[in-house]
């Protein structure tokens, strides 16, 4: 099983936090569509003819593709790849974007699932973010995709706002809770160089918040999930039982996916590419039927710290099993003090040679990642 992912990048205007390709200039919408129409056809054997299980439309803001752009992408997705008998077809959503006439045609044209980028509840918080809805927006554009038979709704949240303090933090959580969505994503607000927060940081315009209390937030809201029945599948992911996202899963459990659109990647197991992050470069080279990408040949240590890193995430956790058959590396033998420490410290449980963090060693994930790396000698 594989999946394909859909970059498209364009916004109705830039939030101050966020580092993804995408332009405000949308006048090469159609050319761009028609450019991801065309890479989807010349990609076509990327996959080996693998069975699709999942679809995931991206960006940038997909929400702002119109019916007959979003109807032609899956059209020759349909032509020209095998597509499993029920896909997961997940589409980004702005809540703005989200009338009832929009989410009526989402709908009838097999989008099986949502993500909806509230990030926030409260007015004054989206107004830093600059993003273009309100929380009441919000909360509408969600029971009406309910109303009109979305079954599989994902929440963005983020945490580790500055301003953001414990009870509004709660707050927000609550009101996600309060309209029921089978999932939630949160992440910590992070502030890169190449955005409006990191020229105000850069500045002194703003102060970022501590990890103390970025991991704080982190606690209060697997806390609070976790007692309206969310189960913290992957660090920054909670589902309902059964509403696992199955298109992000398959990241974490390496499985083959193509990436279209600019700045889109790809994996088929071996490989890596990266398609440029250009949106006249990459209109200009699929007009010549040639796709514009960087490839990356992965090494074994490459394949074993990917792994390392993605399933230290999850709740299923690090088999050393498949470290052993699939790459001939003895994770407990290189790393045994160390393993040994992490156990007796409770940040994590080795069951059935499945190594696993426990909600301690979730917040120190990455770290833990890093530090088990193989590293070349």
């Amino acid at each position: 099983m594989a999946g394909i992912y859909i970059h498209i990048p364009f916004c109705k205007q830039a939030c101050h936090y966020c580092d993804f390709h995408f332009s405000t200039n949308t006048s090469m919408r159609n050319e761009m569509v028609r450019s991801i129409v065309q890479e989807l056809k010349l990609q076509q054997q990327y996959l080996d003819n693998e069975p699709i299980e999942t679809i995931y439309f991206g960006g940038g803001t997909p929400s702002l593709l119109s019916n007959e752009e979003l109807f032609a992408i899956l059209d020759v997705i349909y032509a020209s790849y095998h597509i499993s008998t029920q896909p997961e077809i997940t589409l980004e959503a702005n809540p703005d974007d989200l009338s009832k006439d929009k989410l009526t045609h989402l709908y009838q044209v097999g989008v099986n699932r949502l993500s909806v980028g509230v990030q926030s509840f409260n007015d004054e918080i989206l107004k830093f973010l600059n993003r273009a809805h309100d929380g009441t927006t919000a909360t509408e554009s969600i029971k009406t995709a309910r109303d009109i038979g979305f079954n599989n709704i994902s929440i963005d949240l983020i945490y580790a706002i500055p301003g953001l303090d414990n009870n509004e933090w709660i707050n927000n959580i609550m009101l996600a809770v309060a309209l029921k969505p089978q999932h939630i994503s949160s992440y910590s607000l992070t502030i890169e160089p190449k955005t409006a927060f990191g020229n105000w940081l850069a500045k002194g315009r703003l102060t970022a918040v501590e990890d103390d209390l970025a991991a704080l937030h982190l606690e209060i809201l697997v806390e609070q999930l976790a007692n309206h029945g969310y189960e913290q599948y992957e660090v920054s992911n909670f589902a309902l039982s059964g509403y696992y996202s199955r298109h992000n899963s398959s990241y974490w459990k390496q499985k083959k996916y193509l990436g279209v659109g600019p700045s889109a990647h790809s994996y088929n197991g071996i490989t890596r590419q990266y398609n440029v992050s250009n949106n006249a470069f990459y209109i200009k080279s699929i007009k010549k039927d040639i796709v514009p990408f960087q490839l990356e040949q992965l090494s074994r240590a490459d394949h074993i710290n990917e792994y390392l890193l993605t399933t230290l995430r999850t709740s299923w956790g690090c088999s050393l099993d498949y470290l052993k058959s699939k790459f001939e590396y003895d994770l407990m033998n290189h790393h045994a003090p160390y393993l040994s420490n992490l156990l007796e410290n409770k940040l994590a449980v080795l069951q059935n040679n499945h190594l696993t963090l426990t909600k301690s060693g979730k917040l120190l994930a990455d770290k833990i990642s890093s530090d088990l790396f193989f590293i070349m000698q």
